[in-house]
């Protein structure tokens, strides 16, 4: 039992002897015949089966008798009729038409075209450039309320009037800016004495309630009056005729609406009478039954009334 339980030292391993340069050279030969048999019977398989190296079919034209699904046909495909009608077009054949606009190919147009916006662009940026305050004093404009040089360029290029914006607020009976509506409500005037820019000068601004409408005229409430006093007469002439519009506007209410209500009083009177008309019963009497006692009776077929009456 001991001798079995004893460890028994392996023997030592014995080291290959290292190979020489002519079974290196042998080694190598062999490889590379190994090699060339493996790429000689892929070459093979290849063309048997008509792929390439890289184990994929060659690029080329495939023939109209192969089933693969990628197969090109000069046969349209079937579309299916639950899908609607359709309608096939050759891009190849479209022409661009500009979208229907008429628009020219000739570039010296476009560059005179870009030329004059630019212009026009450098204009408008003129016009808004509020101007340069001068070294003299006596060659700036001055406000008419205060005397001061800060004044407000928009109501001097727009209302021709020189005054600054502290006194727009302090005086706003006489500053202060009057729509369209406001100026044909209160001081009576018309659309064409507001259209023109000669006799009241006015300031477009975009629409505060929505910006599709159009823009609001603003006119400035000094020469708004000037004009009304010079239009009526005075500012009593105008209050007069005010009242004048309004009592002859309250008139015509009235009239329509009393006019409206005979209307309905004899729509409805005719409505009741034509009613009560038709609801009236008329008797069908029958054939007169003389009876014993000389009486003649009647009977209504409809309702069964019995009229009697004497005959004489």
């Amino acid at each position: 039992m001991a001798d079995v339980d004893r460890l028994v030292t392996p023997p030592p391993k014995v080291m290959p002897a290292p190979l020489t340069p002519e079974q290196i050279r042998q080694f190598e030969l062999n490889r590379l015949k190994a090699k060339q048999k493996q790429r000689q019977r892929e070459e093979e398989i290849s063309a048997s089966s008509g792929l390439n190296s890289n184990k994929k079919r060659p690029i080329g034209v495939t023939p109209a008798s192969s089933n693969s699904p990628t197969t090109s046909s000069s046969r349209p495909l079937e579309r299916n009729s639950r899908l609607g009608t359709y309608f096939e077009y050759d891009l190849s054949k479209m022409v661009n038409s500009k979208g229907g606009f008429l628009v020219e190919d000739d570039k010296d147009a476009d560059e005179e075209v870009r030329r004059k916006e630019k212009e026009r662009e450098r204009q408008r940026a003129r016009q808004n450039q509020e101007p340069a305050i001068s070294l003299n004093p006596d060659l700036n404009p001055k406000c008419c309320e205060c005397q001061t040089i800060d004044i407000d360029h928009t109501y001097k290029n727009i209302f021709k009037c020189l005054v600054c914006k502290p006194c727009q607020d302090k005086k706003p009976e006489k500053y202060s800016l009057l729509t369209k509506t406001e100026c044909k409500e209160d001081y009576l005037l018309t659309d064409a004495e507001l259209r023109d820019q000669e006799l009241l000068p006015h300031l477009l601004k975009a629409n505060p309630h929505k910006s599709t409408f159009a823009n609001m005229m603003l006119f400035l409430r000094c020469q708004v009056e000037n004009f009304a006093w010079k239009k009526w007469g005075s500012a009593e002439e105008l209050d007069a005729e005010y009242e004048r519009r309004v009592a002859e506007k309250k008139r015509k209410k009235n009239k329509k609406f009393e006019q409206g209500l005979r209307d309905l009083r004899r729509r409805t009177k005719e409505g009741i009478w034509q009613r009560r008309k038709d609801e009236e019963h008329v008797h069908e009497f029958g054939p007169a039954v003389r009876d014993d006692d000389g009486m003649t009776r009647q009977i209504c077929d409809d309702c069964g009334f019995v009229y009697e009456f004497e005959e004489l």
